[in-house]
């Protein structure tokens, strides 16, 4: 690494010695943010502890499996599930590896899109900050839309598994869908709450997980052999090509892993943000695996009847594998319990990192009506204004399913794609301008992360195309995968809204240098 100091290096290690009185009475951690343009809005109440709470929250790779299980049950069966989630702990760990780097080199709750404005060639960096900005918000609003509508189907198909006469009506779900993006909502309100809700989020998850895992393979009558669940491979998607249904179905193992840049955008709300995020990243990673493969184990060797899994009328196979292990409703319904709870924490974490998106991206001007949604409130310590625009578009997300069944594989979908775009583009930026250029953060693996940002962008090129198939044959208006036509809308919104508005008004890596220099000389900025 060059030894040369650069004006504009913002790494956490490094301390201008030209910095005002005025910024030399801030804290370390926000005499940084300082340096970097920016000024301390939101409180430091996250621990480490905390932080990974958040994370861990939002992956829960358990509950993610869980929730798509109906994409990997039918293109591939256990198989699809048992070694893709082995394949995507490898893929997860270069993603969270790259990320992490990153996020140690560059602490800022803008996360991607602040390291594409600082790492791209100054002619491109406010347009690419700009598109990574957007498809990261995007991608958190499709989670969060995802999530509740998983949960909410939770719900709907308990009352259908205890009422069987009870035919599903895509209204019944989007109902439940806004009651629990409603509440939380209500906990994303005031900050004291979080760190606290992160812990209580996490032990929930946990718990579930080991109360499921263990009462579901205890309580079955007969248990399926290991070749049943190590070499089962199921299609019932349609395609005739094996591989094709594979691939299709990796969007459930991959949903499993999704939203690892969540810790990130709360690098302004923990202090030492350069070596906690990186812990929270890794930490997610590593629970994500080792919770979501062994409860995959246990639960298959639970089945008793796949093709019952398939076609369940509650249209949640993970309730239906609960009914058939206990052969109790109550029994089933309680376990489902444990799984919603665990999902409404998740929607409440998912809640958390979009308003971070929304607010950090809107103090730059990167979205319309900017001036009004990166305001803080006072009084509870949150960007209230960006919490609340960003929950309404997640419920009018969830109108979505009014019109198609498949709606859900879509927002995984365009949630799952989304993200690695915006993880993509700071990831480029960095290698055109050098892995060596930048100050590095206290976690930086050279090889190992020069080999991992490889395998980001190689696979993100692969989910972009592959993952916009159709999941079933013969392709209907009803079962189409829409996730191409949600890529269309949000790259023309961003198109339109940059053009109109944001090529003029955004502040981008040349005004917020520029400031930082005037700051420091005491002239003004115009």
């Amino acid at each position: 690494m060059s030894s040369e100091k650069h004006t504009h290096d913002i790494s956490p290690t490094f301390v201008d010695d030209e910095l005002n009185a005025d910024l030399k009475s801030l804290d370390s951690d926000a005499l940084v943010l300082a340096q970097m343009g920016y000024t301390q809005d939101l409180k430091r109440n996250y621990t480490w502890f905390s932080l990974l709470g958040v994370g861990f929250s939002l992956t829960n790779s358990w509950w993610g499996i869980s929730a798509a299980l109906i994409t990997g049950i039918n293109s591939g069966g256990p198989v699809q599930i048992i070694y893709g989630l082995i394949f995507f702990a490898l893929i997860s760990t270069c993603v969270g590896i790259s990320l992490s780097e990153l996020a140690s080199a560059l602490p800022n709750a803008g996360g991607q899109y602040f390291w594409a404005n600082e790492l791209a060639p100054r002619k491109y960096a406010n347009f690419a900050s700009y598109l990574t900005g957007y498809f990261a918000w995007a991608g958190s609003l499709f989670t969060s839309a995802s999530v509740a509508l998983a949960t909410s189907s939770a719900g709907v198909g308990c009352w259908q598994l205890s009422h069987p006469d009870f035919v599903i009506k895509p209204w019944h779900v989007y109902v439940g869908y806004l009651v629990i993006n409603a509440f939380a909502f209500i906990w994303n309100c005031y900050a004291r709450w979080l760190p606290v809700v992160a812990q209580i989020s996490l032990f929930t998850s946990l718990i579930s997980f080991f109360v499921i895992m263990v009462t579901v393979p205890a309580a079955a009558n007969t248990h399926q052999n290991a070749k049943f669940v190590f070499a089962t491979f199921a299609n019932a998607t349609g395609w005739n090509q094996n591989g094709i249904a594979f691939i299709v179905g990796l969007i459930n193992t991959n949903y499993a892993f999704a939203c690892l840049d969540c810790a990130t955008h709360l690098a302004e709300e923990v202090h030492r943000p350069e070596r906690q995020v990186p812990i929270a990243i890794m930490g997610t990673v590593a629970i994500g695996f080792v919770t979501s493969w062994f409860f995959s184990i246990s639960q298959f060797f639970s089945i008793s009847n796949l093709p019952d899994l398939q076609a369940t009328p509650t249209l949640v196979p993970i309730l239906q594998l609960f009914y058939q292990a206990l052969g109790s409703t109550a029994g089933a319904i309680v376990l489902e319990a444990m799984f919603m709870a665990t999902g409404i924490w998740c929607l409440v974490a998912s809640h958390t990192w979009q308003s971070r998106l929304c607010w950090s991206f809107a103090r730059d001007g990167g979205l319309p009506g900017s001036k009004f949604l990166s305001h803080v409130d006072r009084r509870v310590d949150v960007p209230l204004r960006a919490h609340i625009a960003s929950c309404f578009i997640v419920c009018i997300l969830g109108l979505l399913y009014l019109g198609s069944y498949t709606a859900f594989n879509s927002m995984v979908t365009a949630c799952i794609v989304l993200l690695y775009i915006s993880y993509a583009i700071p990831v480029v930026c960095l290698l055109i301008k050098g892995r060596n250029t930048i100050r590095h953060g206290p976690f930086w693996l050279g090889p190992v992360g020069l080999f991992s940002n490889i395998v980001l962008l190689l696979w993100t090129c692969f989910t972009l195309i592959m993952y916009s198939f159709p999941p079933v044959r013969p392709v209907v208006a009803g079962n189409m995968n829409y996730v191409s036509a949600v890529y269309g809308v949000v790259v023309l919104i961003i198109v339109i809204d940059w053009f109109v508005r944001g090529k003029r008004g955004y502040r981008g890596q040349s005004l917020r240098h520029e400031e930082v220099d005037a700051h420091l000389t005491g002239e003004v900025v115009h």
